[in-house]
């Protein structure tokens, strides 16, 4: 993929960044271009976003949303600020379109990272500056980014190739699904019965896929989604809010654990994804998250380049 520089792209700048649903495939590839630059050209881009600053709402806990977005507005010369419901009017019950008005006001961008998915697209509504997606109940797109930075940088390629999700019909199962929808990877999606994607959000991919040329597929048979597939991708089967249902969550899910056994469908040079935390002997054995196969700790390192790519491109004036 041939590197392309997006600043002062008029296309992106001011955009919210809420889902891939948004945003074409052309435009998510000048994003992945824009990504590959600035990771191998790092200083060039250090006084990029000087005098801007991000604000960053975290309503759940955070290891790589907060020091990957922190880090790369400094790399890019910004600041950014944490901001907690805690310490916030929001969270003793401020209006979402007051905190959206003042804090236009104050920082040139705004990442939140929640579990309504409506709360923020009210806050995009309300706010004048770039909204950006970190992660609620329906996407989490900023992952995807990072998931197919790491694909192109493994495979060289995203068009044609296979993905299979075991686990979770979740957000990152959904943002998978738009990911691929957008740029003509087939995606399979294996859940428990029960636990399947959303069927409005599923529509809504494979709306996109269809111009694309993208498969998408929904099933409750591992072994089905992984047959010769290019990734497989797994996620902790109880996500933050369903912690109550785990010993349930285990009983469903004991026959969607990634494992060697699992993973002889796939293509022999199949590579391994999790978007982080994990729980080996869950979802995954340790002999595949550890394993040769494994990009894991690429892919947690491309949460960094693909969200300073977005950042840069919204925030260019």
């Amino acid at each position: 993929m041939k590197a392309t520089v997006i600043a002062k792209d008029q296309t992106f700048t001011g955009r919210d960044f809420l889902t891939l649903l948004d945003y074409t495939p052309a435009e998510i590839t000048k994003l992945l271009e824009s990504a590959l630059e600035i990771k191998k050209n790092k200083s060039a881009y250090a006084d990029t976003l000087k005098g801007q600053s991000l604000g960053m709402i975290f309503e759940n806990a955070s290891t790589r949303t907060r020091v990957s977005f922190e880090v790369g507005m400094t790399q890019l010369g910004g600041h950014a600020l944490f901001l907690s419901p805690r310490d916030m009017q929001i969270g003793r019950g401020e209006p979402v379109i007051d905190t959206a008005n003042v804090l236009s006001r104050y920082v040139d961008a705004i990442m939140i990272r929640t579990n309504s998915h409506e709360l923020v697209e009210e806050l995009a509504e309300y706010a004048s500056v770039p909204v950006i997606n970190a992660l609620t109940d329906n996407y989490h797109p900023c992952q995807a980014m990072a998931d197919l930075l790491t694909i192109v940088e493994h495979k060289g390629a995203l068009k044609g190739l296979k993905l299979a999700y075991i686990g979770d019909g979740n957000n990152v199962a959904h943002s998978l699904l738009a990911a691929g929808a957008k740029v003509g990877m087939d995606v399979s999606i294996a859940t428990p019965a029960g636990y399947e994607v959303n069927e409005s959000i599923f529509d809504k991919a494979q709306k996109a896929a269809e111009e694309t040329g993208a498969t998408l597929i929904q099933t409750t048979d591992p072994i089905e989604a992984v047959k010769d597939a290019d990734i497989i991708y797994t996620d902790v089967w109880a996500s933050m809010g369903y912690e109550q249902e785990q010993e349930e969550r285990l009983k469903q899910f004991s026959q969607f654990q990634v494992n060697e056994e699992l993973v002889k469908s796939a293509k022999s040079d199949f590579i391994f994804l999790h978007c982080l935390p994990a729980h080996r002997g869950e979802e995954v054995t340790a002999e595949v998250i550890d394993g040769h196969h494994s990009a894991v700790y690429d892919q947690a390192e491309n949460r960094l380049h693909a969200q300073k790519a977005i950042l840069l491109a919204l925030l260019s004036k």
